[in-house]
């Protein structure tokens, strides 16, 4: 069984996908970017600016889904430039101090809206 997650708390898609999608006791949520719910634009800053923001998304998206950012057990980070790489860690590192996920960081030549900085992850429910 399927179930697509969506809460006001967390950015909008953009696009044809689903913010999260609950399965076979995971929730799977979709990469996230530095977008500030209330306003649906991206927030001014740099990379550790938009990384609070990310993983504040990260957080409402899996709350929704009856999960939370402490049952993540694997996370993917795009980075729009590695060499920003220990200001995203040291953020990312407050969010998941304790039993941290698996996680591959990437650098990668564009990101959705020009952003620094995006995650997804994989939950348990």
């Amino acid at each position: 069984m399927r179930e697509v997650i969506s809460t006001k708390d967390a950015p909008q898609a953009i696009g044809p996908y689903s913010q999260a999608i609950k399965a076979n006791g995971f929730v799977f949520v979709s990469g996230q970017v530095a977008i500030d719910p209330a306003t649906q634009q991206v927030i001014q800053g740099g990379v550790a600016t938009q990384t609070d923001r990310v993983l504040r998304n990260l957080s409402e998206i899996l709350e929704a889904a009856g999960s939370g950012l402490g049952k993540v057990v694997r996370a993917t980070v795009f980075l729009k430039n590695m060499s920003e790489f220990t200001a995203m860690n040291e953020v990312y590192g407050k969010y998941f101090s304790s039993s941290p996920p698996a996680r591959s960081t990437v650098e990668v030549a564009r990101l959705p809206k020009d952003v620094l900085v995006e995650i997804d992850v994989i939950a348990l429910e």
